[in-house]
């Protein structure tokens, strides 16, 4: 059933555009905000006492979480997983921001990454610091998701329902250009929003080491494979094995790893100082 007429969303990438390729973009300010909350959100744990890392460390954590993990991670992700030919053929598309190209799941091993080095380095248990992390993550995410409805990119597959959108740069079907699930809204609602409750609700309710990382890792690979059900695949990339998107098929891997590492952590009892889990020396 459809409701006065399809919304349209044209591209608008900034909030205040300069010129050319200059401007404040809207995610760029979607990740400023999230290191912000990741910033505020660990002095806030340090004060309760869920997290072990304090004082100026957090400021310099921060930064690594922002440029290596992050930024460094999401793009060298993007562009080994998504973007293989071009980056091979053209390196210099590398530092191409402007045009775009950020995975989650690059971003996420950028992160851990630092957060080995930084645990190793403070002399801090890793989980400890991943879980204060985890705990800050959605909000980025669900951000993220936001800016990339407003640039009119990762749209969602065709779809005939009363609340599809219509993005002008998306693909025509049968020479008509059809309305899509906002793919970019969905996600946002279950890797932000719904996952921030989720963890909110695991870190007021054990105190385990661990529990709220992995439970990032799990509900994020889990709603991930859900919101690629609405998401049209990469034209360059499109279906695996017919029916699965590379994002599932990387959200299924890191479901298998963090299964593994839940059994490490919650059952199979390691040795002191034998995991992450022991304190770096």
């Amino acid at each position: 059933m459809q409701f006065f007429a399809y919304f349209i969303e044209h591209p608008r990438p900034f909030l205040w555009h300069f010129g050319g390729n200059w401007g404040i973009r809207f995610y760029s300010l979607a990740y400023l905000t999230g290191f912000y909350v990741l910033f505020v959100g660990l002095r806030w744990q340090a004060k309760r006492g869920w997290s072990l890392l304090r004082g100026d460390a957090i400021s310099d954590y921060v930064v690594w979480v922002a440029m290596a993990g992050v930024v460094l991670g999401g793009r060298l992700g993007y562009c080994l997983l998504y973007a293989p030919r071009i980056t091979f053929t053209h390196p210099l598309f590398f530092f191409t921001l402007w045009k775009g190209g950020m995975a989650s799941h690059g971003g996420i091993l950028g992160v851990i990454l630092v957060m080995i080095f930084f645990a190793r380095a403070k002399k801090i248990l890793f989980y400890n610091l991943a879980d204060a992390t985890a705990f800050c993550v959605p909000v980025t995410l669900g951000l993220g998701r936001c800016a990339n409805f407003l640039n009119g990119e990762l749209w969602g597959r065709p779809a005939n329902v009363w609340w599809g959108v219509i993005f002008p740069e998306a693909p025509w079907v049968n020479g008509a250009n059809v309305p899509r699930y906002p793919s970019q809204l969905i996600e946002a609602l279950l890797e932000g929003l719904l996952l921030q409750f989720i963890l909110i609700a695991v870190r007021l309710s054990t105190k385990r080491e661990g529990a709220v990382a992995l439970t990032f890792m799990a509900g994020y690979a889990i709603l991930r494979i859900i919101g690629e059900q609405f998401r049209e695949p990469d034209a360059d990339i499109g279906f695996w094995f017919g029916a699965v998107t590379q994002g599932q098929l990387l959200s299924a891997l890191m479901l298998l790893i963090t299964a593994i590492l839940a059994w490490r952590q919650f059952i199979s009892r390691p040795r002191p100082g034998s995991d992450l889990n022991s304190k770096s020396s």
